[in-house]
């Protein structure tokens, strides 16, 4: 399975929050930092928003900020979020594709949907502060922009 990529940015960003002494970066300040561009990171922190995650305020002493649920959330609830929970695989078919022909008795599906659960389960136990524990924390913060264009 491989997470879309607002799922990884979601959950960098909120890493990021969660490991700055930064008390309110913008964020235009965090995509730079993450090299992403900002109208990726401005709809991911809207969503997270709405979620209730994280506060973002306008204006000067603005900036983004983690709520208490936000660092105590479930990376899998996190992922789930983003990800939605539907088939891995697409057996229904589309308006441009036949659905697949062993849909009424197929293993397949259902042995990924089991795959997805596992895989959704094993995050359901970390917190952001998990992810964030020496050295992951301290190390985050000195990965930039700057470092990336350099190859570091």
């Amino acid at each position: 399975m491989r997470l879309l990529r607002s799922t990884d940015l979601a959950l960098r960003l909120l890493m990021r929050l969660a490991a700055t002494t930064d008390p309110n970066p913008t964020t235009r300040d965090i995509a730079a930092a993450m090299d992403v561009p900002y109208t990726h990171a401005a709809k991911v922190v809207a969503e997270l928003q709405h979620m209730g995650l994280l506060t973002a305020r306008r204006g000067r002493g603005g900036g983004l900020a983690l709520t208490e649920r936000g660092r105590t959330a479930s990376v899998g609830a996190v992922v789930r979020a983003f990800e939605g929970e539907g088939d891995v695989v697409d057996c229904e078919g589309t308006t441009t594709t036949a659905p697949c022909p062993l849909n009424s008795a197929c293993r397949l599906r259902g042995a990924l949907r089991n795959a997805q659960e596992a895989f959704f389960a094993a995050l359901d136990p970390l917190t952001l502060e998990d992810l964030i524990s020496t050295p992951t924390g301290p190390l985050l913060l000195t990965i930039s922009r700057t470092h990336t264009a350099q190859g570091s």
